[in-house]
């Protein structure tokens, strides 16, 4: 006999909620075809691992990067060898992340220097949590910041496919009371019973309709609604706009797939990536190595999906953040070890771009956090509530950020 245990566990469809009435019970109702006016949309990018901030974004014109990291710093803006790309006579990009370098001077990407969480926890753990619940310091706070501005601000006509994780567990950020969608796999978000895909469909359908009096009825008629949902987007089928190349890689190949939930207009508002690989404690590199490696698979993925969506940018801001920064100094192992400020990008035909915003706290020794770090100047919720209030609209922020006032006056005004 199939068990509705089974078909909850095998579906392939991952809805997830915390509350006391199962809150993937919810309408799923299809955006109307045509509408002139696009839904505003979210990605968030977690660098996990605490990416360094101070060789992705390079502040060549300090003495002190250079006296502080002997063999690991980034060169300043030359036109004889590889070195930083210049951005403001101050700042430069990391050479990898050339393919970024062109919206800087587009003014589509904006850059948060020095920005990050107050609390001083150099755990990845802690700080993780801390800035995906965004309520540093708070241990017992129960969901994410994502979550609580999708259970405060609702949308009558949201879909299945309002908020959706890449990936098949959710992230700190996404959990919550307010339904949401981890998707590991656009291709294989479906039933999987081989040649007996449509009778098996079919047995469950009727298992489900039954049940006339439980939730689990209509739990299933969202997961079946959420599958036809999707196959309007036709995953198999979908073709990346002209010239754009996806590189490979689970990141790129995530992007890929919310660029096409994006263009299927099947609702998506929020998205959440990551991608991890940045603690690197030995062997850093500079223009080479094991940063400029994870930097050019950043940066090429981005762009790519930048110009995948074309004129749909004007709806879309990607927002990049990553728990903490590096030290200022290199280690005895050409590496860096966990630091406190870091740096973030807003990338969006809505971003008012090339510049960096934030005040920069230099880099002398009595600069410095604790004596050894890049000093907090921007805290990240300043950032996070910028987004949600300029680029969603978000009327309510009070119960989205605790023990945290808003406060437009703190905006950066990229947007």
């Amino acid at each position: 006999m199939i068990t509705r245990r089974i078909f909850l566990k095998n579906s392939g469809l991952a809805l997830v909620g915390m509350g006391a009435v199962p809150s993937f019970v919810f309408r799923t109702v299809l955006a109307a075809p045509g509408d002139d006016q696009r839904k505003k949309i979210l990605i968030t990018v977690f660098q996990r691992g605490g990416v360094d901030g101070l060789s992705t974004v390079v502040p060549f014109g300090e003495k002190g990067y250079y006296s502080s990291r002997p063999t690991i710093a980034i060169p300043a803006p030359s036109s004889k060898r590889e070195s930083a790309l210049d951005l403001n006579g101050f700042f430069g990009l990391h050479p990898a992340l050339k393919p970024l370098h062109g919206l800087y001077k587009r003014q589509q990407l904006a850059i948060i220097h020095a920005a990050g969480s107050p609390h001083s926890t150099r755990s990845h753990f802690d700080a993780q949590d801390f800035m995906e619940s965004a309520a540093p310091g708070a241990k017992n706070t129960s969901d994410g910041w994502l979550n609580r501005y999708l259970q405060h601000n609702p949308d009558p006509e949201a879909t299945s496919f309002r908020s959706v994780a890449m990936g098949t567990t959710l992230p700190r950020s996404l959990k919550g009371e307010a339904p949401t969608i981890a998707l590991g796999n656009i291709d294989s978000f479906d039933l999987r019973a081989g040649s007996l895909q449509q009778q098996a469909r079919s047995t469950y359908e009727t298992l489900y309709d039954q049940e006339t009096n439980s939730l689990l009825s209509g739990t299933a008629q969202e997961m079946f609604q959420a599958i036809d949902l999707l196959k309007e987007a036709n995953p198999a089928q979908y073709r990346p706009a002209a010239g754009v190349q996806y590189p490979r890689g689970r990141f790129s190949q995530s992007l890929r797939q919310v660029a096409q939930l994006i263009k299927a207009d099947i609702g998506l508002e929020v998205a959440f990536l990551d991608i991890g690989g940045w603690d690197h404690h030995v062997n850093e590199g500079g223009i080479t190595g094991q940063l400029s490696n994870r930097l050019r698979e950043f940066s090429q993925g981005l762009a790519a999906l930048y110009q995948d969506l074309g004129d749909r940018m004007e709806d879309v801001l990607i927002l990049t953040m990553s728990e903490f920064g590096r030290t200022v100094r290199e280690n005895g192992n050409a590496g860096t070890d966990h630091g406190h400020a870091n740096v973030m990008f807003a990338l969006g035909g809505s971003v008012k771009g090339g510049r960096i915003y934030g005040q920069w706290p230099g880099l002398a020794s009595e600069q410095l956090y604790e004596g050894r770090d890049l000093a907090l100047t921007t805290d990240f919720r300043d950032v996070f509530s910028e987004v949600l209030v300029r680029h969603l609209g978000c009327s309510n922020t009070d119960p989205i950020f605790p023990d945290f006032q808003v406060d437009a006056n703190r905006f950066k005004g990229m947007l």
